[in-house]
């Protein structure tokens, strides 16, 4: 029998189960390199914005001891984080700007894609650690990018667009060949059960599913910035907005179901949706980490266009680049330096297998963590200080808040005299023009939020925090919470104030 008569009797046997599943999962849980890196270069950005403009403006009064949140409260609130987070070694400032520092080298690493394994590890250790230094200032965005962190340990983000990346093939098919792994498998499922968890919410909720939910954000103008003011005075294209995102959310599974075009379109409309997001409301990194996920769904059809449209970006970028790295290639072809390690088969298995279980280990919690949050499976997971039982990535789910809360701060001076500790003025209790104003920054307003029903002894350290603060001798503070029903059609009824402490200077 020739070799071609044996070719075409092997191909034509059929193919076992396992072979049909990976031909039906494989373009659908595999990733282009390209998608990899540009994964990669997302993350880097989101690093290093994050410690920039939304965490360093916040150094002193988030991660001090000279703050609203000192060591000694986070380890009487939170005492795992307080053991674990190396930001909480010290309260001195200059200690947080020296590990902001060292985060920020390492982001800048994952970037460009030199020594990508070491600078992601480096990154999700010091993310998770500043994270824990202070849980009043982390959102849902927050612990999402911890996950995508961890996950791209797994995955060679560095096989394109890096400064070190691995052995591949020069022919450009074999260097855009999908990957295909466990860890890819389980980075996209993962994704798409963030949206799937949030479109049960949704269907959990008689405000989503009347239609009622967004315009009732819009009127929480703590979180309406940009043009969130000027959307929200059209309430018929508010309730589009719910349907639309309500539907979109029910078609999420489809991320992973569809294949070329049409999976394009669907995460080009996702992410079409958080750009309307970080356009309208404050919400930090959420949006744009989701973005960055997204960026993974998308074929080789997109990848290759980008490729030809920035052709010329390559060789321009590689004469810019020092004698000593512009030999090496930028697109994932040759590492900067060669791997020159023994070879050392059964500890490469053990670790392959120990890894493996790991990662598979992690998955399912994030399953059943998400499934607990939904009600549909007992939350076995540990719940860290008694604090963390809110087990959801979703924002206003699965009902938005029919309140919008601020804070007034009365300072009373040692003459007897009282004024608003923010701006030296009368204290009002009435809806200010534009209540988003009353919170300077993202961090301030995430760190309101979350000690809206927090007991005294954790306005304690805010308050004290006020006494330093404040430039005139002060003999006492007040801090108040100021609630605001609302609804679809906007405020409700008169706000409700709730004196929180009272703290002598």
């Amino acid at each position: 029998m020739s070799s071609s008569q044996q070719a075409s009797k092997s191909t034509d046997r059929p193919r076992t189960a396992l072979e049909r599943f990976r031909a039906v999962a494989r373009p659908r849980l595999g990733v282009d390199p390209r998608a990899l890196g540009a994964f990669r270069i997302a993350l880097g950005v989101l690093l290093l914005a994050d410690l920039a403009f939304l965490r360093m403006p916040g150094l002193i009064p988030f991660y001090t001891d000279d703050g609203v949140f000192p060591r000694s409260a986070l380890a009487d609130v939170y005492p795992t984080f307080a053991a674990a987070s190396l930001h909480a070694v010290s309260g001195a400032a200059w200690v947080q700007g020296m590990l902001f520092a060292i985060a920020g080298v390492a982001a800048a690493c994952l970037l460009v894609g030199y020594r990508t394994k070491p600078s992601l590890g480096l990154s999700l250790l010091l993310s998770a650690s500043l994270f824990a230094r202070n849980p009043h200032v982390v959102n849902g965005g927050d612990t999402i990018l911890l996950t995508f962190l961890f996950l791209g340990l797994f995955l060679p983000l560095d096989a394109r667009w890096s400064l070190g990346g691995g052995q591949q093939s020069d022919d450009a098919r074999g260097r855009n060949r999908p990957v295909y792994s466990l860890g890819t498998a389980i980075l996209c499922v993962h994704f798409a059960t963030i949206y799937a968890a949030s479109a049960v919410h949704k269907y959990q909720s008689d405000a989503w599913l009347s239609g009622t939910a967004v315009p009732r954000i819009f009127h929480l103008e703590e979180y309406i910035v940009l043009l969130g003011p000027s959307l929200a005075e059209f309430r018929a294209v508010l309730t589009a907005i719910n349907w639309v995102w309500v539907a979109l959310l029910s078609v999420s599974p489809f991320l992973i179901l569809y294949t070329g075009r049409p999976r394009a379109a669907l995460a080009a409309a996702f992410g079409c949706a958080h750009l309307g997001m970080a356009a309208t409301m404050r919400l930090g990194a959420f949006p744009f980490v989701m973005i960055a996920g997204l960026l993974l769904f998308f074929p080789a059809s997109v990848w290759d266009r980008l490729e030809r449209a920035t052709a010329t970006v390559g060789p321009a970028l590689r004469q810019r680049l020092p004698s000593s790295i512009r030999s090496h290639r930028i697109d994932g072809v040759g590492p900067l330096l060669p791997d020159s390690r023994p070879h050392v088969p059964r500890v490469r298995r053990g670790v392959r297998v120990g890894s493996t279980a790991l990662l598979v280990g992690v998955f399912v919690a994030l399953l059943l963590w998400q499934a607990a949050g939904l009600g549909i499976a007992e939350d076995s997971t540990p719940d860290l200080d008694g604090e963390l039982s809110e087990v959801s990535w979703s924002f206003f789910a699965p009902n938005p808040p029919d309140t919008s809360s601020r804070y007034a701060i009365e300072a009373t001076l040692e003459s007897g005299e009282t004024i608003d500790a923010v701006d030296g003025g009368e204290v009002a209790f009435d809806r200010p023009p534009d209540a988003a104003e009353t919170y300077p920054t993202t961090l301030w307003h995430r760190y309101g939020v979350d000690m809206r029903y927090a007991g005294e002894s954790q306005y304690e350290p805010a308050a004290a925090y006020v006494c330093e603060a404040v430039d005139r001798d002060l003999e006492s503070v007040t801090i108040y919470h100021v609630e605001q029903p609302v609804d679809a059609d906007g405020p409700v009824g008169d706000p409700v104030v709730t004196e929180r402490i009272t703290r002598g200077c």
